[in-house]
């Protein structure tokens, strides 16, 4: 498993050995110059500022929404709480094309600032819920009888004990705001995403394109660090499982079931409503004939296609890492565990350009090749399948592969028939996760695919760029109606690790 292990890491590490590589390439002189220019100022103080809005934004709703439907006594909690994670259903570019096709004028910081908190705020919201309905409702009642105010409790005992969820869910969102590009792009909002792209498509392998590359990966190391540490080592667990206990729901009284009906109200209108509204609109606009399935239908089974080809060989690569992870209890293991997670918080634009640049000046038989686009797919997604096959199998008891082995089989033959058997349901997890986000895979598809090649995202994307609305409109539909279970699967999980 090792060697395995070691192969799968270098290869996920090609992107930053890309921008490395690049910048020796490049010279000092000519990188120091392709840098500092307006031009990249003007694109950080718009990434960065999009980051100091939309995350604490984002926060703060999904702390709201999550306290709201765990700890008061709000008419309709279970409804709103699943209506908190549905616009996780949408990928974000269809609500960038659902907020332009309902007011065209709308671009900008600001409208890119609220859409991205409208689609990403759910990340806070689902582990911050998670997190609310396993705290220990004891801390709050010595808290209140020792003369606190609820808003003293909230601010002193439980606000701390959802650190690393707040963090956790801020990180994600961070760095899915890097790595957008569709949503931005619909909304006429420059990133380091969007001009990465636009220098791409005009000037191909461009050393411009490659140093920007090489700023959103310092960008996103720099989150990664900010993240862990702001952590702390405070301890969040306690011994034993103390005696079960119901927690106390905050009545709310009249006024208050008016402000935080009326916050749910209005939040899921502009999550959810606009972009199921002008789907709706382009769909009936177009009618029955629209939906052209001579055309549809290949674009829909080479999506599915690339998508099981993509999780299956991206759950195969995580499989030797996960193994190494849990089984072999060393430093190695912990540092190849996290290069594929450091590398997997890339944005998938840094990662086509490495793959690019690699394949033309090394391999150039695979350059625009489908073997390409489901490495990519491979490095994006990787850390989705590890976090679900490293529980799976650390739930598996190594003592039964030592049974097996004595009994006559391989360490190989032990490991598919023991281990993998009971982590099977934990494989098909991650296998699931990676399907359903290679459906809605924007970027890096764009720039790796071979032509001819059509997923329901590049198709969408081909069609808004001809502002042709009426016949994107289906192909979005699609995506969102494969997006719901994978949504569903994020819910009913953080309700499970919360033991509810």
């Amino acid at each position: 498993m090792l060697p395995a292990a070691v192969l799968v890491s270098a290869v996920t590490l090609i992107p930053i050995g890309f921008v490395i590589w690049i910048a020796f390439q490049t010279g000092w002189e000519t990188s120091i110059a392709l840098l500092i220019r307006p031009r990249i100022g003007e694109l950080l103080i718009n990434t960065v500022l999009l980051i100091v809005v939309a995350v604490p934004v984002s926060v703060v709703l999904g702390v709201a929404v999550g306290w709201l439907t765990e700890r008061s006594d709000l008419p309709g909690r279970r409804v709103w709480s699943v209506l908190g994670a549905a616009p996780l259903a949408v990928p974000a570019f269809v609500h960038g094309f659902a907020w332009v096709g309902a007011i065209p004028s709308l671009h900008g910081f600001f409208a890119g600032a609220l859409v991205a908190v409208l689609a990403y705020f759910p990340f806070v919201y689902l582990p911050t819920a998670a997190a609310l309905r396993r705290l220990d409702p004891a801390q709050e009642d010595v808290a209140g009888s020792l003369g606190l105010t609820p808003t003293q409790v909230f601010g002193r005992v439980v606000l701390p004990q959802l650190r690393l969820p707040i963090l956790g869910g801020a990180l994600l969102i961070a760095l899915h705001l890097l790595a957008e590009y569709g949503l931005f792009a619909l909304l006429r909002f420059d990133t380091f995403t969007t001009a990465i792209f636009d220098v791409f498509q005009s000037s191909f392998i461009a050393p411009a394109a490659n140093m920007m590359a090489g700023v959103l990966v310092l960008l996103c190391l720099g989150l990664l660090t900010i993240e862990s540490a702001t952590r702390g080592n405070a301890r969040y667990a306690r011994l034993g499982s103390g005696t079960a206990r119901e927690t106390r729901l905050f009545r709310l009284g009249p006024l208050g079931e008016l402000a935080g009906l009326s916050l749910l109200v209005v939040l899921t209108a502009l999550a959810l409503g606009v972009p199921f509204a002008t789907l709706l609109r382009w769909t009936v606009l177009g009618g029955i004939a629209n939906w052209r399935f001579n055309e549809i239908v290949p674009v829909f089974l080479q999506t599915l296609g690339l998508a099981a080809a993509g999780a299956i060989l991206t759950t195969l690569a995580a499989l030797p890492v996960a193994w190494l992870a849990v089984r072999g209890r060393g430093k190695l293991g912990r540092v190849l565990e996290g290069c594929n997670y450091i590398t997997g918080a890339m944005p998938g634009i840094v990662i086509a350009l490495a793959l690019v640049t690699v394949t033309i000046r090394v391999v150039q038989p695979l350059y625009q090749t489908l073997f390409t686009v489901l490495l990519a797919y491979v490095v994006l997604f990787l850390p989705r399948a590890l976090i679900s096959l490293r529980a799976s199998i650390a739930q598996a008891p190594p003592e039964l592969e030592d049974v097996a082995q004595s009994l006559g089989r391989t360490p190989t033959r032990a490991l598919w028939e023991i281990t993998m058997r009971l982590a099977a349901p934990g494989a098909a997890a991650g296998a699931a996760l990676v399907f359903l986000a290679v459906t809605t895979e924007l970027t890096a598809t764009l720039i790796l695919a071979p032509t001819g090649t059509r997923t329901l995202a590049t198709t969408f994307w081909s069609l808004t760029s001809e502002i042709d609305f009426v016949r994107a409109a289906p192909y979005a539909v699609i995506m969102v109606l494969l997006s719901v279970p994978l949504t569903w699967v994020l819910y009913v999980q953080s309700r499970r690790v919360a033991g509810r």
